[in-house]
């Protein structure tokens, strides 16, 4: 791998970092805060709710900021706005003001992560990918680990308005090396903005995320969260439509006709459902369905994360000797056993038990979501790069957040199986929920299959075509 396609993984990587520890580390403060901002808990989800919404929003149009401006200048930019963000939310006296500076946050962070990510994309030869793909998710994957540890000791010893502003030495590090070392890439020919397909986009968007955020909430009904996002659908299937006959349209859907890029979106969206379901529905698991506090919670549930983490050096060399169709297919079914394997942990499993199993399906979880992220990108030419990038960011947001939703969903569904009345789950709803979820995780199979040795070859670091299967 060369020396600058490395040192911009690295870097982006650390960007990465810093936005998924912001994320995670909230966590553990939103009892504190709410007692500083003299409100209830429940009314905090508004600053993640408003996060999640300007990720929605923003990041289908980070591609064409990119190409005008730069990806130096926006990815730099982006760090800027998510630093003063930071700051802003740790300096709020009040809900209002702290929802404000999250809407900020989140379009600091929806440029950041595609516009990133684009930069590795257009400065890393194909062969190169798989390891560059790693590097960006290695130091990703350490937010999660220790976010909720350290959102719980800086509130603890300090006082919430912390977990924010650490943000502020990561950031100004990261600007240094974005400006040092990362080109100024622009695209050569800057198509004109689609501006009904951005305000399309936008509405469908926000209100489909609105709509799974309410899912995983319940307390709206579900008849108002129904015509939410099925009235969402709609308007992103106008969008699909219009954007045909359109030249230059916002999001180019015709790129779907690339079968490595297709197969990422439709079954990789539902891999990617099933991934996102993890941290919302194993937690409940453990607290709820075992009544363990937060803290014993928390430690279990980071072996399924030291397992995402650990397993991530090894995903390069098992993708450089087994095609992506085996990668998909084999790796699929573990993921699948290991979902349903959860549904079987019960109060009274030896803590080994429990700890092996949390190990092993973080493990499967990160080799999956690996080899996407990089097949994904396998077959798409340079000059299209940053649409594909675009469309594949959006998808990815969108399911990693209807993970959360099925995992709700597919708990509700289990409750009314047993008649759990109250919302007052018990370990045997979870269990259903785990069962129906890796069953569901089998359908992505389907296209799996389709996928040929010589599929992907490109990005596997190796010069001979296998043979036909």
């Amino acid at each position: 791998m060369e020396k600058r396609a490395l040192t911009i993984s690295l870097i982006v990587g650390g960007a990465f970092l810093m936005e998924n520890l912001d994320s995670t580390v909230i966590s553990t403060a939103l009892p504190a805060m709410a007692a500083s901002f003299h409100t209830q808990t429940v009314y905090l989800s508004a600053g993640i709710t408003s996060y999640l919404i300007m990720l929605a929003v923003f990041i289908p149009i980070s591609g064409w900021v990119a190409d005008k401006y730069g990806t130096r200048n926006i990815f730099g930019g982006a760090m800027i706005g998510f630093l003063v963000a930071s700051m802003l939310c740790g300096l709020s006296q009040n809900l209002t003001q702290f929802v404000c500076a999250r809407v900020l946050q989140g379009i600091a962070g929806a440029m950041m992560v595609p516009v990133g990510r684009l930069s590795v994309l257009k400065n890393t030869q194909k062969k190169d990918l798989v390891t560059a793909m790693a590097y960006i998710t290695w130091p990703g994957l350490i937010g999660p680990i220790i976010g909720p540890i350290l959102g719980g000791l800086v509130t603890t010893y300090l006082t919430w308005h912390w977990i924010f502003f650490i943000n502020l030495p990561l950031g100004i590090v990261a600007l240094f090396f974005i400006w040092k070392y990362i080109p100024n890439t622009h695209s050569e020919f800057v198509k004109p903005l689609d501006v009904p397909g951005f305000i399309l986009s936008a509405i469908a968007m926000s209100g489909f995320m609105y709509g799974m955020e309410t899912i995983s909430r319940g307390d709206v009904s579900w008849v108002q969260t129904t015509i939410l996002i099925l009235g969402s659908i709609g308007l992103m299937v106008v969008n699909y439509f219009q954007s045909k006959r359109k030249k230059y349209p916002l999001i180019d859907f015709s790129i779907l006709k690339i079968k490595t890029y297709a197969i990422t979106i439709y079954s990789g969206s539902l891999t990617r459902m099933v991934i996102g379901m993890a941290p919302f529905l194993v937690p409940l698991l453990l607290q709820v369905g075992f009544g363990l506090n937060p803290f014993h919670s928390g430690m279990i549930y980071m072996a399924s994360m030291v397992g995402s983490l650990s397993v991530k050096p090894a995903t390069i060399s098992l993708t450089k000797k087994y095609d992506f169709r085996k990668m998909l297919v084999g790796n699929g079914i573990l993921l699948a056993l290991s979902t349903i394997a959860t549904g079987f942990l019960e109060s009274y499993t030896p803590l080994w038990l429990t700890i092996i199993v949390m190990f092993t399906s973080g493990a499967f979880r990160s080799i999956q979501f690996s080899s996407l992220n990089t097949l994904a990108y396998a077959d798409i030419p340079m000059e299209r790069m940053s649409n594909a990038n675009t469309l594949y960011s959006t998808a990815q947001q969108m399911s990693l957040g209807m993970g959360i939703a099925l995992g709700a969903v597919t708990l509700h569904i289990s409750s009314v199986v047993h008649h759990t009345t109250g919302g007052n789950y018990q370990v045997k709803d979870f269990h259903l929920a785990f069962f129906i979820i890796g069953v569901l995780s089998l359908l992505s199979l389907i296209e799996y299959f389709r996928l040929t040795p010589q599929d992907g070859i490109s990005v596997r670091g190796i010069t001979t075509k296998p043979k036909e299967a």
